[in-house]
Protein backbone atom coordinates (compact mmCIF):
# COMPACT_ATOMS: atom_id res chain seq x y z
CA UNK A 1 0.00 0.00 0.00
CA UNK A 2 1.58 3.32 -1.15
CA UNK A 3 2.56 5.99 1.48
CA UNK A 4 0.38 9.21 0.85
CA UNK A 5 1.71 12.03 0.74
CA UNK A 6 0.26 15.85 1.82
CA UNK A 7 1.55 18.87 -0.22
CA UNK A 8 1.90 22.20 1.71
CA UNK A 9 2.38 25.25 0.24
CA UNK A 10 3.20 28.34 1.95
CA UNK A 11 1.60 31.60 0.15
CA UNK A 12 4.28 34.72 0.80
CA UNK A 13 2.80 37.99 1.80
CA UNK A 14 3.40 40.76 -0.82
CA UNK A 15 6.26 43.18 0.47
CA UNK A 16 9.14 42.81 2.75
CA UNK A 17 7.05 43.03 6.13
CA UNK A 18 9.98 41.54 8.50
CA UNK A 19 7.49 39.80 10.92
CA UNK A 20 5.53 38.27 8.78
CA UNK A 21 8.34 36.83 6.70
CA UNK A 22 10.17 35.53 9.84
CA UNK A 23 7.04 33.47 11.00
CA UNK A 24 6.87 32.43 6.86
CA UNK A 25 10.84 30.63 7.23
CA UNK A 26 10.06 29.42 10.54
CA UNK A 27 7.22 27.57 9.10
CA UNK A 28 8.94 26.06 6.04
CA UNK A 29 11.97 25.56 8.55
CA UNK A 30 9.51 23.30 10.44
CA UNK A 31 8.15 21.46 7.56
CA UNK A 32 10.94 20.33 5.64
CA UNK A 33 12.12 18.26 8.59
CA UNK A 34 8.80 16.63 8.83
CA UNK A 35 8.09 13.12 7.14
CA UNK A 36 5.36 12.75 4.06
CA UNK A 37 4.74 16.09 3.74
CA UNK A 38 5.77 17.91 -0.24
CA UNK A 39 6.56 21.83 0.76
CA UNK A 40 6.93 24.34 -1.65
CA UNK A 41 7.08 28.46 -1.62
CA UNK A 42 5.26 30.54 -3.72
CA UNK A 43 4.48 34.15 -4.06
CA UNK A 44 1.28 35.65 -2.53
CA UNK A 45 -1.13 33.74 -4.51
CA UNK A 46 -3.43 36.53 -5.15
CA UNK A 47 -0.83 37.66 -7.73
CA UNK A 48 -0.31 35.20 -9.30
CA UNK A 49 -1.12 35.14 -13.16
CA UNK A 50 -1.84 32.72 -15.69
CA UNK A 51 2.02 31.98 -16.91
CA UNK A 52 3.71 32.54 -13.24
CA UNK A 53 5.23 29.09 -12.89
CA UNK A 54 4.21 29.17 -8.90
CA UNK A 55 0.52 28.97 -10.70
CA UNK A 56 1.68 25.93 -13.02
CA UNK A 57 2.97 24.38 -9.73
CA UNK A 58 -0.02 24.66 -7.60
CA UNK A 59 -2.12 23.33 -11.04
CA UNK A 60 -0.25 20.48 -11.32
CA UNK A 61 -0.32 18.99 -7.77
CA UNK A 62 -3.13 16.34 -7.88
CA UNK A 63 -3.36 15.47 -4.57
CA UNK A 64 -4.89 16.42 -1.19
CA UNK A 65 -3.54 20.27 -0.65
CA UNK A 66 -2.77 22.79 2.12
CA UNK A 67 -2.25 25.89 1.68
CA UNK A 68 -1.25 28.53 4.00
CA UNK A 69 -1.92 32.01 3.28
CA UNK A 70 -2.44 35.68 4.31
CA UNK A 71 -6.14 35.93 3.40
CA UNK A 72 -9.32 34.82 5.25
CA UNK A 73 -9.44 30.85 4.54
CA UNK A 74 -13.16 31.02 2.69
CA UNK A 75 -11.42 34.05 0.19
CA UNK A 76 -8.19 31.80 -0.29
CA UNK A 77 -10.37 28.47 -1.04
CA UNK A 78 -12.51 30.23 -3.99
CA UNK A 79 -9.39 32.22 -5.01
CA UNK A 80 -7.62 28.57 -5.58
CA UNK A 81 -10.88 27.33 -7.39
CA UNK A 82 -11.04 30.34 -9.68
CA UNK A 83 -7.22 29.63 -11.16
CA UNK A 84 -8.61 25.82 -11.62
CA UNK A 85 -6.72 24.21 -8.43
CA UNK A 86 -10.35 22.22 -7.43
CA UNK A 87 -11.40 20.13 -4.64
CA UNK A 88 -13.72 19.65 -1.26
CA UNK A 89 -13.15 22.01 0.67
CA UNK A 90 -11.24 20.33 4.09
CA UNK A 91 -12.14 21.26 7.27
CA UNK A 92 -9.39 22.70 9.91
CA UNK A 93 -9.32 22.30 13.78
CA UNK A 94 -7.04 25.46 14.07
CA UNK A 95 -8.98 28.39 15.27
CA UNK A 96 -7.73 31.97 15.92
CA UNK A 97 -8.06 32.93 19.51
CA UNK A 98 -11.23 33.94 20.92
CA UNK A 99 -12.63 37.33 20.42
CA UNK A 100 -14.74 37.92 23.51
CA UNK A 101 -16.73 40.51 21.34
CA UNK A 102 -17.20 38.05 18.82
CA UNK A 103 -18.75 34.94 21.43
CA UNK A 104 -22.34 35.34 19.87
CA UNK A 105 -21.63 35.60 16.48
CA UNK A 106 -22.68 33.00 14.17
CA UNK A 107 -23.56 32.37 10.53
CA UNK A 108 -26.25 33.51 8.66
CA UNK A 109 -27.94 30.55 6.50
CA UNK A 110 -26.06 29.94 4.01
CA UNK A 111 -27.75 30.37 0.15
CA UNK A 112 -28.01 27.80 -2.25
CA UNK A 113 -25.52 28.86 -4.37
CA UNK A 114 -24.59 27.50 -8.26
CA UNK A 115 -21.77 25.63 -6.73
CA UNK A 116 -17.89 25.05 -8.31
CA UNK A 117 -18.18 24.32 -12.60
CA UNK A 118 -17.09 20.85 -13.54
CA UNK A 119 -16.30 18.06 -12.32
CA UNK A 120 -14.11 18.63 -8.46
CA UNK A 121 -11.42 16.20 -7.99
CA UNK A 122 -11.59 13.97 -5.11
CA UNK A 123 -9.33 15.07 -2.83
CA UNK A 124 -9.14 18.11 -0.20
CA UNK A 125 -8.12 21.49 -0.06
CA UNK A 126 -7.27 23.19 3.70
CA UNK A 127 -6.40 26.66 3.51
CA UNK A 128 -4.74 28.16 7.30
CA UNK A 129 -4.71 31.63 7.67
CA UNK A 130 -1.53 32.91 8.20
CA UNK A 131 -2.68 36.10 10.24
CA UNK A 132 -4.48 34.18 13.09
CA UNK A 133 -1.22 33.27 14.86
CA UNK A 134 2.60 35.01 15.53
CA UNK A 135 3.94 31.46 16.18
CA UNK A 136 4.64 28.57 14.07
CA UNK A 137 3.52 25.81 16.48
CA UNK A 138 -0.21 25.92 16.15
CA UNK A 139 0.10 25.72 11.81
CA UNK A 140 2.76 22.76 12.24
CA UNK A 141 0.81 20.83 14.88
CA UNK A 142 -2.30 20.98 12.17
CA UNK A 143 -0.58 20.43 9.55
CA UNK A 144 0.29 17.30 11.32
CA UNK A 145 -3.30 16.54 12.38
CA UNK A 146 -4.26 17.40 8.22
CA UNK A 147 -1.59 14.69 7.25
CA UNK A 148 -2.40 12.00 9.68
CA UNK A 149 -6.84 12.66 8.09
CA UNK A 150 -5.50 12.36 4.50
CA UNK A 151 -3.10 9.73 5.12
CA UNK A 152 -5.86 7.71 7.11
CA UNK A 153 -8.59 8.58 4.27
CA UNK A 154 -6.09 7.65 1.47
CA UNK A 155 -5.65 4.40 2.97
CA UNK A 156 -9.23 3.51 3.82
CA UNK A 157 -9.74 4.31 -0.30
CA UNK A 158 -6.84 2.26 -1.34
CA UNK A 159 -8.24 -0.49 0.83
CA UNK A 160 -11.67 -0.18 -0.73
CA UNK A 161 -9.67 -0.27 -4.18
CA UNK A 162 -8.10 -3.61 -3.19
CA UNK A 163 -11.72 -4.70 -2.74
CA UNK A 164 -13.09 -3.72 -5.71
CA UNK A 165 -15.47 -1.29 -4.34
CA UNK A 166 -14.14 1.61 -5.31
CA UNK A 167 -12.52 3.49 -8.23
CA UNK A 168 -8.12 3.39 -9.04
CA UNK A 169 -6.94 6.61 -7.91
CA UNK A 170 -4.95 8.60 -9.63
CA UNK A 171 -2.66 11.06 -7.70
CA UNK A 172 -0.24 13.33 -9.47
CA UNK A 173 3.04 14.31 -8.45
CA UNK A 174 3.63 17.37 -5.81
CA UNK A 175 5.63 20.07 -7.18
CA UNK A 176 5.44 19.18 -11.09
CA UNK A 177 3.13 20.29 -14.61
CA UNK A 178 1.90 16.50 -15.44
CA UNK A 179 1.44 15.98 -19.14
CA UNK A 180 -1.02 13.43 -18.80
CA UNK A 181 -3.65 13.04 -15.80
CA UNK A 182 -2.74 9.36 -14.96
CA UNK A 183 0.73 10.22 -14.51
CA UNK A 184 2.00 7.96 -17.31
CA UNK A 185 2.66 9.63 -20.45
CA UNK A 186 6.24 12.26 -20.40
CA UNK A 187 8.34 13.05 -17.84
CA UNK A 188 7.04 15.49 -15.39
CA UNK A 189 8.49 18.92 -15.28
CA UNK A 190 9.96 20.17 -11.69
CA UNK A 191 10.49 23.31 -10.56
CA UNK A 192 13.13 25.42 -9.05
CA UNK A 193 12.70 27.23 -6.22
CA UNK A 194 13.64 30.67 -7.70
CA UNK A 195 11.22 29.91 -10.42
CA UNK A 196 8.29 29.28 -7.93
CA UNK A 197 9.46 32.67 -6.23
CA UNK A 198 9.87 35.02 -9.19
CA UNK A 199 7.86 38.14 -8.08
CA UNK A 200 4.69 38.81 -10.13
CA UNK A 201 2.78 42.04 -10.85
CA UNK A 202 0.42 42.94 -8.06
CA UNK A 203 -2.96 42.38 -9.37
CA UNK A 204 -6.60 43.58 -8.07
CA UNK A 205 -9.99 41.62 -9.21
CA UNK A 206 -12.98 40.10 -7.27
CA UNK A 207 -13.27 36.37 -6.28
CA UNK A 208 -16.53 34.57 -6.51
CA UNK A 209 -17.70 32.27 -3.55
CA UNK A 210 -19.97 30.00 -5.45
CA UNK A 211 -21.04 28.23 -2.59
CA UNK A 212 -22.71 31.41 -1.88
CA UNK A 213 -23.64 32.85 -5.55
CA UNK A 214 -27.14 32.22 -6.86
CA UNK A 215 -26.16 33.63 -10.33
CA UNK A 216 -28.46 36.72 -9.82
CA UNK A 217 -26.59 38.53 -12.08
CA UNK A 218 -26.71 42.19 -10.07
CA UNK A 219 -22.74 42.26 -10.04
CA UNK A 220 -22.73 41.81 -13.99
CA UNK A 221 -25.31 45.07 -14.30
CA UNK A 222 -23.95 46.66 -11.83
CA UNK A 223 -20.32 46.83 -12.71
CA UNK A 224 -19.49 49.04 -15.58
CA UNK A 225 -15.85 48.25 -16.49
CA UNK A 226 -16.13 44.76 -18.31
CA UNK A 227 -15.08 42.50 -15.69
CA UNK A 228 -17.82 40.39 -15.22
CA UNK A 229 -19.07 38.10 -18.10
CA UNK A 230 -20.93 34.93 -18.49
CA UNK A 231 -20.04 31.19 -19.72
CA UNK A 232 -22.01 29.01 -22.01
CA UNK A 233 -24.64 28.07 -19.38
CA UNK A 234 -24.93 31.64 -18.50
CA UNK A 235 -22.72 31.01 -15.17
CA UNK A 236 -21.53 34.43 -13.69
CA UNK A 237 -17.53 34.77 -14.03
CA UNK A 238 -14.87 37.46 -13.69
CA UNK A 239 -13.97 37.50 -17.57
CA UNK A 240 -11.69 40.29 -17.53
CA UNK A 241 -10.27 40.61 -13.85
CA UNK A 242 -7.32 43.36 -15.07
CA UNK A 243 -10.37 45.69 -16.34
CA UNK A 244 -11.11 45.76 -12.84
CA UNK A 245 -10.46 48.88 -10.91
CA UNK A 246 -7.58 49.08 -7.85
CA UNK A 247 -8.94 49.19 -4.58
CA UNK A 248 -12.66 49.49 -5.89
CA UNK A 249 -15.02 46.99 -3.94
CA UNK A 250 -18.62 48.07 -5.39
CA UNK A 251 -19.67 45.13 -6.45
CA UNK A 252 -19.16 43.27 -3.75
CA UNK A 253 -21.39 46.12 -1.43
CA UNK A 254 -24.03 44.69 -3.93
CA UNK A 255 -24.15 41.03 -4.05
CA UNK A 256 -27.35 40.17 -1.91
CA UNK A 257 -25.48 36.87 -0.76
CA UNK A 258 -21.86 38.19 -0.01
CA UNK A 259 -20.56 36.11 -2.44
CA UNK A 260 -17.89 38.66 -4.02
CA UNK A 261 -14.37 39.08 -2.33
CA UNK A 262 -11.83 40.93 -2.71
CA UNK A 263 -9.22 39.08 -0.59
CA UNK A 264 -6.91 41.97 0.34
CA UNK A 265 -9.34 44.77 1.30
CA UNK A 266 -9.42 46.14 4.66
CA UNK A 267 -12.66 45.35 5.65
CA UNK A 268 -12.28 41.94 6.69
CA UNK A 269 -16.56 41.49 5.45
CA UNK A 270 -15.52 42.21 1.83
CA UNK A 271 -12.07 40.57 2.07
CA UNK A 272 -13.88 36.85 2.88
CA UNK A 273 -14.04 36.67 6.50
CA UNK A 274 -16.92 33.84 7.16
CA UNK A 275 -20.06 35.61 6.86
CA UNK A 276 -21.74 35.90 10.30
CA UNK A 277 -25.47 36.30 11.40
CA UNK A 278 -26.76 40.02 11.84
CA UNK A 279 -26.22 39.55 15.40
CA UNK A 280 -22.90 39.02 15.24
CA UNK A 281 -21.57 42.09 13.52
CA UNK A 282 -20.12 45.11 15.47
CA UNK A 283 -21.79 48.36 14.53
CA UNK A 284 -19.78 51.54 15.27
CA UNK A 285 -22.43 53.36 17.36
CA UNK A 286 -20.49 56.97 16.51
CA UNK A 287 -21.41 56.46 13.00
CA UNK A 288 -25.26 55.96 14.07
CA UNK A 289 -25.51 58.82 16.49
CA UNK A 290 -23.31 61.59 14.41
CA UNK A 291 -21.76 61.62 10.93
CA UNK A 292 -22.94 60.80 7.35
CA UNK A 293 -24.20 57.74 7.75
CA UNK A 294 -24.39 55.45 4.01
CA UNK A 295 -26.03 52.57 3.27
CA UNK A 296 -23.94 50.02 1.17
CA UNK A 297 -25.87 50.27 -2.17
CA UNK A 298 -24.90 54.63 -2.11
CA UNK A 299 -21.15 53.74 -1.02
CA UNK A 300 -21.03 51.12 -4.14
CA UNK A 301 -22.49 53.97 -6.52
CA UNK A 302 -20.36 56.65 -5.00
CA UNK A 303 -17.63 54.15 -5.35
CA UNK A 304 -18.06 53.52 -9.20
CA UNK A 305 -19.09 56.88 -10.18
CA UNK A 306 -15.49 57.85 -8.86
CA UNK A 307 -14.11 55.62 -11.31
CA UNK A 308 -15.89 56.10 -13.56
CA UNK A 309 -15.21 59.69 -13.84
CA UNK A 310 -11.24 58.80 -13.00
CA UNK A 311 -11.77 56.77 -16.56
CA UNK A 312 -12.80 59.79 -18.36
CA UNK A 313 -17.23 58.98 -18.34
CA UNK A 314 -19.50 60.58 -16.51
CA UNK A 315 -20.48 59.37 -13.71
CA UNK A 316 -24.28 57.66 -13.30
CA UNK A 317 -25.32 57.83 -10.12
CA UNK A 318 -28.52 55.72 -9.30
CA UNK A 319 -29.61 55.30 -12.71
CA UNK A 320 -27.86 52.26 -14.22
CA UNK A 321 -27.58 48.99 -12.84
CA UNK A 322 -28.86 49.63 -9.25
CA UNK A 323 -29.89 45.98 -7.74
CA UNK A 324 -33.15 45.28 -8.96
CA UNK A 325 -33.81 44.08 -4.77
CA UNK A 326 -34.10 47.30 -3.39
CA UNK A 327 -37.11 48.52 -5.09
CA UNK A 328 -38.89 45.01 -5.84
CA UNK A 329 -37.91 42.18 -3.23
CA UNK A 330 -40.59 41.60 -1.14
CA UNK A 331 -40.50 42.61 2.29
CA UNK A 332 -38.93 40.07 4.26
CA UNK A 333 -39.41 39.60 8.20
CA UNK A 334 -37.24 42.26 10.45
CA UNK A 335 -33.92 40.60 11.13
CA UNK A 336 -31.72 42.39 14.45
CA UNK A 337 -30.89 45.53 12.28
CA UNK A 338 -33.95 46.09 12.29
CA UNK A 339 -35.02 45.95 15.01
CA UNK A 340 -32.40 47.98 16.73
CA UNK A 341 -32.88 50.60 14.35
CA UNK A 342 -36.43 50.80 14.97
CA UNK A 343 -35.69 51.06 18.72
CA UNK A 344 -33.43 53.98 17.62
CA UNK A 345 -36.24 55.49 16.13
CA UNK A 346 -38.81 55.05 18.75
CA UNK A 347 -36.14 57.09 21.07
CA UNK A 348 -36.01 59.31 18.76
CA UNK A 349 -32.25 59.18 18.00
Amino acid sequence: MSRHRLTVVLSQAPGKHQAKRSLEESIAAALILEPGLDVSIVPNLYDLGPDHTGRMYLEGVSGDLCVLTWHFPRAAFWLLDRIGVKGHEGQTQLKPPADDDDEDAGESATPQGVGPAGEVPDRQIYCLDLRDFNSADPYLNEIRRIATECRERHEQKQSAQANGTAPLLQLGVAGTVATEANGHGPATRAFTPEELLAAPNRRWYPVIDYSRCTNCLECLDFCLFGVYGVDSLDRILVENQDSCKKGCPACSRVCPEQAIMFPEYKSAAIAGAPVGAISGLKIDLTKLFGGEVKDALSQAVEERDRELVADGRVAVGMTVGIPKRQTDKPQGPKDDLDKLMDDLDALGL
